[in-house]
């Protein structure tokens, strides 16, 4: 998890510590003792003063991220904390655990504000309202609860679902929260009276998701049955019904101006469809398998699509064509694009959008937004889908964070480093593409930095490698070995 200025990055770990690393120098600045079991998640405050984290041993820890200190122990559940949420001001931390509780905290003096326990099963997750005056609490049970964050005491219960609530969303004002159950409905709620508004039935299958339109005025909800239906969110009448998919319909997104809205099916297409006529305006056809993602650029634009086939397809939205296929070697479940739609964040890294360059009028500098093209598999670091760097089994990816604005990965591998790798992407050299050469490293105390070699890669000490080599002309060769443990990193030049 990066901190809100990007300055700093905090890992979780097995090893029941937070660690806290620089991300201009890869050193690491923190270290964060204090839980006795493994640490499943971290998050900054949004003022980046704070990192919250939390344990499967039943605490939740306030952490200074610049002195490294405790500034608390938020105890009080009785088993696993599921995970932790900010408030949008920063002055609250919500914990939800398996305990069948959420947890209030004052951010400031870790206190306990509230104890929302009245959940039949273990509380899966929770969001707070836009204005961080109401959180919504979802479990394995049939309701949703309202929580009133100044008194901490339960402000409301959402009870007339008859099966497993899926999600429960705010619309943009806060003023109405739609939750989406498996009972095939949906349901809009006044958050100021907690009065239900409306039931909105017609679906006959699994609910996935449900979405407030950018001013919220409508909704829109997309089913195992195949069809996005449009509601009125005032009055709860049903406005639409988009038919065409013939598999489950697992998203659907407005676009940023709400003209459009983009569905991502099983049945391994992409549909867009125009909100004043109900009507599709779009089919995209290429995938091979089950689509997971689909998202809208901040312009509306593009559509970009993350499939089981394990490709992203770039779509304009005007022609209806595909302008880009990215082969990215694993399967992407969500991502969103830059601000200004030359790449797409993903849980792996970036992906470089060259067709959006060109849409562009070339008008952007090619050279630079190549410095946003930093992508990791479970093998390979690549860029711009090229391959970089094979990584070794013991520093292959558990989880990655990338940071675009500067140009660096961090990989947390499944042997517990956490590994940070920086590019120069100015100093890539004309052969880039050739064919690869071998460095053997060997492990040790010490940094493996080849920015030598090759003039744009360095991994810091943090890898704890010593490297060994020497050259003759193009020619690379190992020149040590430690009992036949060597191992060879193929760098393409």
């Amino acid at each position: 998890m990066f901190s809100p200025d990007g300055r700093l990055i905090a890992s979780a770990s097995g090893d029941t510590t937070v660690r806290i690393w620089d991300t201009s120098t890869g050193k690491q600045c923190g270290l964060l003792e204090g839980h006795t079991s493994l640490v499943n998640s971290t998050m900054f405050s949004p003022d980046g003063k704070l990192v919250a984290s939390a344990s499967r041993g039943r605490t939740v820890r306030l952490w200074n991220p610049s002195t490294g200190k405790q500034c608390g122990v938020l105890e009080g559940h009785t088993t696993c904390v599921n995970s932790i949420v900010f408030s949008p001001n920063g002055k609250l931390v919500a914990s939800v655990s398996f305990d069948k509780t959420v947890r209030l905290w004052d951010a400031s003096t870790g206190k306990q504000s509230g104890v929302l326990e009245d959940h039949t099963s273990g509380v899966r997750s929770a969001v707070f309202s836009p204005n961080g005056k109401l959180v919504a609490s979802t479990s394995r049970g049939e309701t949703v609860r309202l929580w009133d964050t100044l008194t901490g005491k339960q402000y409301a219960v959402l009870e007339d679902n008859t099966s497993y609530v899926n999600s429960a969303v705010f619309s943009p004002d806060g003023k109405l929260l739609a939750s989406t159950s498996t009972d095939t409905t949906v349901r809009l709620w006044d958050t100021s009276t907690a009065n239900q508004c409306a039931v909105l039935e017609g679906h006959t299958g699994n609910i996935y998701s449900a979405v407030f339109s950018p001013d919220g005025k409508l909704v829109a909800s997309a089913s195992a049955d195949g069809a996005v239906r449009l509601w009125d969110a005032s009055t709860g009448k049903q406005c639409g019904v988009l038919r065409g998919h013939t598999s489950d319909v697992n998203s659907a997104v407005f676009s940023p101006d709400g003209k459009l809205i983009v569905s991502a099916s099983f049945d391994k297409t992409v549909r867009l469809w125009d909100i004043s006529t109900g009507k599709q305006c779009g089919l995209l056809q290429g995938h091979t398998g089950d689509i997971n993602s689909a998202v809208f650029s901040l312009d509306g634009k593009l559509v970009a699509s993350a499939s089981d086939d394990q490709t992203v397809r770039l779509w304009d939205t005007t022609k209806k064509t595909t302008l880009e296929i990215i082969e990215t070697h694993d399967i992407i479940k969500a991502m969103k694009f830059s601000n200004d739609g030359t790449h797409l964040h993903t849980s792996h890294g970036i992906l470089q959008l060259r067709s959006s360059l060109l849409l562009s009028g070339g008008n952007r500098d090619l050279a630079h937004t190549l410095t946003h093209s930093l992508y990791v598999t479970d093998q390979w670091i690549t860029c711009n889908m090229k391959k970089l760097l094979c990584l070794p089994v013991d520093y292959r990816l558990f989880c990655s964070a990338v940071n675009d604005t500067a140009n660096l990965l961090v990989i947390g591998s499944r042997s517990g480093r956490v590994i940070f790798i920086s590019v120069d992407f100015t100093a890539l050299p004309a052969a880039y593409l050739q064919p690869s050469v071998h460095i053997t490293v060997i492990p040790g105390r010490g940094s493996l930095d080849i920015s030598s070699l090759v003039g744009c890669l360095k991994l810091d000490k943090l890898i704890h490698w010593l490297v060994y080599f020497r050259c003759k002309l193009n020619q690379w060769r190992p020149s040590l070995g430690m009992g036949g443990r060597a191992l060879d990193i193929g760098v393409f030049l």
